[in-house]
């Protein structure tokens, strides 16, 4: 049985009774539902989840909203659920800070599957073999908790981007393409998702480069990808 507690967002209870029978089927067992914005906050405030669906067209303040304000107090793992389907949408749900976007009407069992596969990745978080803190300079990844401090300050940071850095942590001063980078992080085939790469690419930056716009830790390589540079980000900092 799956132990992660799960939080479902939406405002028609005929989607919400069958997310959760679909999520109970396939083994959860801790799962807390809302129909408003008000009600979601509320309950993450009290509870940390590891996955929340989060539907874009609420009554009130929309997902898009209060994404940014859920993600400010937790580092679950948030998927929108929504009808809007453009890139620009997509752009704007990755930014205030979703990890992945689901299009209605959708197939439940494909929920489950990516929940599954973001679960699979922040369960593998801290190999054996691996290193439980990584410090370059001012820049510290601690494994064993999950969090990243930079100058001494705890940096929040959504669960994909954390995820994009833990894995740039684990391969240092090697280039990799958006497609390595989603196929490696994401879990899944990369079908040209190159907004999506570069977006959390971006957030990450805006976190823990002094200068996003001229970085030392996460370098472009033109025409190749990106790749990180500890070392430089070391020297910079002493």
């Amino acid at each position: 049985m799956q132990q992660s507690p799960i939080l479902i967002v939406d405002d028609e209870q005929a989607i919400l009774h069958m997310l959760q029978t679909i999520v109970k089927k396939e083994g959860f067992t801790q799962i807390d539902t809302a129909t408003n914005a008000e009600e979601a906050m509320e309950l993450c405030r009290r509870k940390q989840y590891a996955i929340i669906l989060l539907d874009v067209m609420l009554p009130g303040e929309n997902g898009f909203e209060v994404c940014p304000k859920i993600r400010a107090i937790s580092n679950a793992t948030i998927f929108f659920l929504t009808a809007r389907t453009t890139d620009l949408d997509k752009l704007s749900g990755f930014a205030v800070g979703a990890d992945d976007y689901i299009t209605k009407p959708f197939n439940p069992l494909e929920v489950v599957a990516r929940m599954k596969a973001h679960l699979r990745i922040r369960q593998g978080h801290i190999p054996q073999q691996q290193p439980t803190l990584y410090e370059y300079g001012e820049l510290v990844v601690n494994t064993s908790s999950a969090e990243v401090s930079l100058k001494g300050k705890k940096v929040m940071l959504q669960a994909q981007v954390y995820n994009i850095l833990l894995f740039f942590c684990k391969h240092p001063n090697q280039v990799f393409s958006k497609s390595q980078i989603y196929e490696r992080v994401w879990g899944e085939e990369y079908l040209g998702e190159d907004n999506t790469v570069m977006v959390h690419i971006r957030k990450l930056r805006e976190q823990i480069e002094e200068n996003p716009s001229s970085p030392n830790y996460i370098v472009t390589v033109r025409g190749l990808g990106y790749k990180f540079v500890p070392d430089k980000g070391l020297h910079e900092n002493i």
